[in-house]
């Protein structure tokens, strides 16, 4: 996915400096600098160990280099590169201590988002029969929000609201604090602005139809059959966007897309992905 924008390099620097302050601690790594003398130099390669794709590369180098800028790459595989097993996703060579130290850190970041990315793939081949989207929700790790969404778009989905203050997303909750759904879109559109989009989660169609008379933007199908989704989108006949949420999985993704619906947004891309098998292999002259 050759059109993938960089992760933002502020963001990369701040998260790389947290995590390898987390693993090397107040004395460094104690055991390469017991063992690998100061002027041992090392090639290795990040080789993958299953099907997948890939997603952090950037972060990896970031952190190879933050323990010795003279570290070198000789390979880099493009985050949304399909790998299988035994492919090389990086090649490094440099001082040893330095690769050996960012070690961990690098495979936590590159098998945390790889797994993300390939999930989402996974979804993405699924409903690819269809016009839906998948899209990802704000169940992430906190702190690493921005990292894992960039992984979902890795694996060909598409960001929801990065955070709370992206657009208007009215939940059940806000509808019965509010009292209703009417009286709470009136009040999001007296409040937003002209580039606020504004959406409303609803779970029957006699609350959808209440949202097509006061007008959203989008409107969150919430934990709908197939069925019901289908209804639901003849009854919109294209006026709002419409997104299925809950109980959607990989048995299920397929016929929930064939309902119709715009997006499917999948708590599961960032909340449950499995990561992927990767090593960091020390090539031996």
């Amino acid at each position: 996915m050759s059109s993938l924008s960089p992760l933002n390099s502020f963001i990369i620097e701040d998260v790389i400096d947290r995590a390898l302050a987390e693993d090397l601690g107040r004395a460094g790594d104690i055991t390469t600098l017991a063992t690998i003398p100061v002027n041992a130099r090392a090639r290795a390669v990040i080789a993958t160990r299953e099907h997948g794709v890939i997603a952090g590369s950037d972060l990896a180098i970031a952190a190879f280099r933050r323990m010795d800028q003279s570290i070198r790459f000789d390979a880099h595989l493009a985050d949304g590169t399909s790998v299988k097993p035994g492919d090389i996703a990086l090649a490094v060579e440099g001082p040893a201590r330095a690769i050996l130290s960012a070690e961990r850190t690098a495979l936590n970041f590159v098998g945390r988002l790889a797994g993300i990315a390939t999930l989402t793939s996974q979804f993405v081949k699924a409903v690819s029969h269809t016009k839906a989207r998948i899209v990802c929700t704000r169940k992430t790790t906190p702190g690493l929000r921005t990292l894992e969404k960039h992984a979902v778009r890795c694996g060909g989905g598409f960001n929801h609201r990065f955070g709370l203050d992206d657009a208007i997303l009215i939940k059940d909750n806000h509808i019965a604090v509010a009292g209703g759904i009417s009286q709470a879109l009136r009040a999001a559109k007296a409040f937003a602005g002209h580039l606020v989009k504004i959406e409303i989660e609803v779970d029957t169609l006699d609350q959808l139809d209440q949202v097509i008379a006061e007008g959203a933007d989008v409107v969150l199908l919430d934990n709908m059959t197939p069925a019901l989704l289908k209804a639901a989108v003849d009854r919109v006949k294209g006026r709002i966007l419409t997104e299925a949420s809950g109980g959607v999985n990989l048995t299920t993704v397929a016929a929930i897309a064939e309902s119709g619906v715009d997006m499917i947004s999948v708590g599961a891309l960032t909340h449950s992905a499995k990561v992927l098998d990767l090593g960091l292999d020390i090539i031996v002259e």
